[in-house]
């Protein structure tokens, strides 16, 4: 594992390089699928900018309203970069909450949208597993399988690997549903991107050595896998039907 890389007196947080070079990557490919389909670009770059940048203000500001101790001393540490200093689900919840926003004010077409950007997403699953990887989070649990890696004292299952392999898959298996006929209903791409994603994690959560457990051992994470996949098939059967629906309105016109 490589946390940190150290150039001259700077230590680099090799995650948030990994991430941003995702991010980065993720874009140049949803960029160029909206090009292809003569969509607009520049809009994709402003809906994550503002995105970001209200997520990573807000997941502060949420941060420094529950502790507000953590920055007494020193209120000059707000602006910190200290990954540690964020309240990441508040971050993702307002980041949404500002993209959502941006959406219906510019009246984007809300599932084409979704669409132009699962490129980044899928890119940036994968970018996310490389830096579970680097920190050594989301680590899995003890193994004697021959392919079992030496993490936190014990020989464990490399889940961050099986996140990695699964995601590249499912970028693979979305750019050839995107290309398809199915494609072409709008909403599909991203829905069976979520689907997929959701059946992967399935499958490496239970190698998990991290899981948080409810009740009698369930394992939430596969609670709302369950849920998003079941989620995803009943709005992709509904998007598919109301694709027929309009092209037999538009072949009796």
């Amino acid at each position: 594992m490589f946390p940190t890389l150290q150039v001259g007196p700077l230590a680099l947080q090799v995650p948030g390089l990994v991430l941003l070079a995702g991010l980065w990557m993720g874009l140049t490919l949803s960029e160029r699928r909206a090009r292809r389909r003569g969509e607009n670009a520049g809009d994709l770059y402003n809906l994550v900018f503002i995105a970001l940048i209200a997520g990573i203000i807000g997941a502060r500001l949420s941060y420094a309203i529950t502790y507000p101790s953590a920055f007494a001393a020193n209120p000059l540490s707000l602006l910190s970069i200290n990954p540690g200093l964020f309240d990441p689900f508040s971050g993702i919840l307002i980041g949404i909450s500002a993209a959502v926003i941006y959406i219906y004010r510019k009246q984007l077409p809300f599932w084409s949208t979704l669409d132009a950007f699962t490129p980044l997403f899928a890119v940036l699953a994968i970018a996310q597993g490389i830096a579970h990887f680097a920190s050594g989070s989301a680590f899995g649990s003890p193994t004697d399988l021959p392919w079992g890696i030496d993490l936190w004292g014990a020989v464990r299952h490399p889940t961050q690997i099986y996140e990695i392999l699964l995601a590249t898959i499912i970028l693979l298996a979305v750019y050839l549903i995107d290309k398809s006929q199915l494609g072409q209903t709008s909403g599909f791409t991203f829905l069976s991107f979520i689907a997929l994603s959701a059946a992967a994690r399935l499958f490496s959560e239970a190698f998990r050595g991290d899981s948080a457990l409810i009740g009698n051992g369930f394992r939430s994470a596969q609670i709302i896998s369950w849920l998003m996949l079941a989620a995803c098939l009943a709005l992709l059967g509904r998007r598919i039907q109301q694709d027929r629906s309009r092209e037999k309105t538009f072949q009796r016109n």
